[in-house]
């Protein structure tokens, strides 16, 4: 091929063969997963708001309907917009982060030891109170995450909790379970 000042340039090369299929289809176009899974949690969101049973002389002008079906009909039009986007070529972009290593298995160890420590705190809640067991969610999770300050993270653990069942329970009325400290707090 020529150029206008009559250079040559090399002609471009031929792309590499892919493997034809559906397989290579859908793992070129995988995004199309999250637009289906958009696309059910709308329908399921939008089909629960419409079979709702609500009384006409029991709602004001905007009733309990109102909200899932304007979420329900957002998801619907995200996820036809992301398939048109994906279909004409769109991609997600790759992660960036500095601190994330992709090529590094994921640890497994710290997954299972952070459900423990939910766990252990949806266990305890009830019988010891949100103050006590948001304390121990608090900690267990700092722990969990490479924190060692023994004399400082407790402590820390135990403000959050107290400040978090203060704000639930007292400033926005969703009352939380006291359990022995109810009549100290």
């Amino acid at each position: 091929m020529t150029t206008r000042t009559g250079l040559s340039q090399a002609e471009p090369a031929e792309p590499a063969e892919r493997p034809s299929g559906l397989r290579s289809w859908l793992r070129e176009h995988s995004e199309l997963g999250v637009c289906v899974l958009l696309l059910a949690l709308g329908v399921l969101v939008l089909t629960d708001a419409l079979t709702m049973d609500v009384d006409l002389t029991q709602r004001g002008p905007v009733g309990p309907k109102t909200v899932p079906v304007v979420v329900g009909v957002g998801l619907l039009v995200i996820a036809a917009l992301l398939a048109v986007d994906v279909l004409r070529g769109g991609r997600g972009q790759a992660e960036t982060g500095e601190d994330i290593d992709l090529s590094e298995p994921a640890d497994w160890r710290t997954v299972l030891l952070l459900t423990g420590v939910f766990l252990g705190a949806a266990v305890l809640i009830e019988p010891a109170g949100f103050p006590v067991a948001g304390a121990l969610l608090f900690w267990g999770a700092a722990f969990t995450l490479g924190s060692r300050r023994a004399d400082r993270d407790p402590l820390i653990a135990a403000v959050l909790s107290l400040a978090t069942y203060a704000v639930f329970n007292n400033l926005l009325g969703v009352p939380l379970p006291g359990g022995p400290l109810m009549g100290v707090l």
